[in-house]
């Protein structure tokens, strides 16, 4: 698919305007096995922006920080017209136990840790995320996840004198409640709230989405694909290496993972009927929860790229979306998208802002 024809949106109502399907990079650095070769994916990166996809989504988390210095050395961010140039969002997670999370073990190590939202943090962490990616100012910066002993008003306050410095340009959130949300949005406007939401991740849609879409705020879908599931099936777990955090997740357990693939076999038996494959099919279903959305697949391979890409070219009838969501209902997904231990947006909320009692 040739760049022009990859159409782009509006994200949120700030005036971000975005390819309509962006690239996550966690993946080139880390939890889904060992860190890819630097070359590889810079290569791949290119490819991408020659496609014309414009966004592209990090975190000082993945590596840490090692995914945030790979595309410090893709140079054409700050170089090209802003009409044309790549977006490039990232967002600032700390941890206690001297920043690395060291209560977890495993692939989640440096994941799990205590999320750190004081101003000092904040204000360090975004500006450590410029330096590693060797720009000037951040397009969209997420707090990537909440500190729950630090009020949301005072974590947003900070980015706030960030975004009046003109060391970020758009405010995120990820993996925030409806309550978090609104909070954030009253201090400064959010442009983007990152959640997870694919065919077997529907818990926003109660709730979240319709507050986003309430406020204006657009909504940045990661793991559309169910972390590789909508691509492979059951079999991926069959090739997981021991350091993937994927292991880790109850919809890959085997008590669960046997149930769940009854729902890649119905969500592959309509992509077979359409002719497209099932990963497109799934990245489809996304797309077509409105133009507000924007999907943003990962991968480290170019032909997968290509198919991701592909799936733009896939039109779902009413009926057909309707038959993916009877197939795709809550009720038929086994085991939580995480383990206890990850902070998700059911545990998001902060302290009110009368309890802060700065240190």
């Amino acid at each position: 698919m040739a760049a022009s024809t990859v159409r782009r949106i509006k994200l949120g109502s700030q005036g971000l305007e975005v390819s309509v399907q962006g690239l996550g990079c966690m993946r080139m650095s880390a939890f889904h096995g060992p860190p890819k070769s630097d070359p590889d994916m810079i290569e791949l990166i290119h490819h991408a922006v020659d496609s014309g996809v414009t966004f592209l989504d990090t975190s000082d988390i993945y590596g840490p920080h090692t995914n945030e210095i790979l595309l410090g050395k893709v140079s054409f961010f700050a170089q090209l017209a802003d009409s044309t140039r790549a977006y490039i969002c990232t967002g600032g997670r700390g941890e206690t136990e001297g920043g690395t999370g060291d209560q977890v073990r495993g692939p989640l190590r440096g994941w799990a840790g205590q999320e750190e939202g004081d101003p000092a943090y904040v204000r360090a962490a975004c500006e450590a995320s410029l330096k590693r990616l060797d720009i000037n100012c951040i397009d969209l910066y997420y707090q990537h996840r909440f500190d729950t002993r630090v009020p949301i008003e005072v974590t947003i306050g900070e980015l706030k004198k960030l975004v009046e410095e003109g060391k970020i340009k758009y405010i995120g959130l990820s993996e925030a409640s409806a309550s978090t949300i609104r909070r954030a949005h009253a201090i400064h406007p959010i442009t983007a709230v990152q959640l997870e939401w694919s065919l077997w991740s529907r818990d926003v849609e109660a709730e979240i989405v319709p507050t986003c879409r309430e406020l204006g705020i657009g909504i940045v879908a990661y793991s559309p694909l169910g972390r590789g599931f909508f691509s492979v099936g059951p079999k991926l777990v069959e090739n997981l290496s021991k350091d993937d955090f994927r292991q880790y997740m109850p919809r890959f357990w085997p008590e669960n993972l046997a149930h769940n693939a009854k729902l890649f076999d119905g969500v592959n038996e309509i992509a077979q009927r359409k002719g497209c494959t099932s990963s497109q099919l799934a990245l489809a279903w996304v797309h077509h929860q409105g133009d507000d959305v924007c999907p943003i697949p990962g991968t480290t391979k170019i032909e997968n790229f290509n198919q991701n890409i592909g799936a733009l070219t896939v039109k779902l009838t009413p009926e057909e979306m309707a038959e993916l969501e009877s197939i795709a209902s809550a009720d038929n997904v086994k085991g939580a998208r995480y383990d206890s231990s990850i902070s998700t947006w059911e545990n998001s909320d902060t302290p009110p802002l009368s309890s802060w009692k700065p240190a």
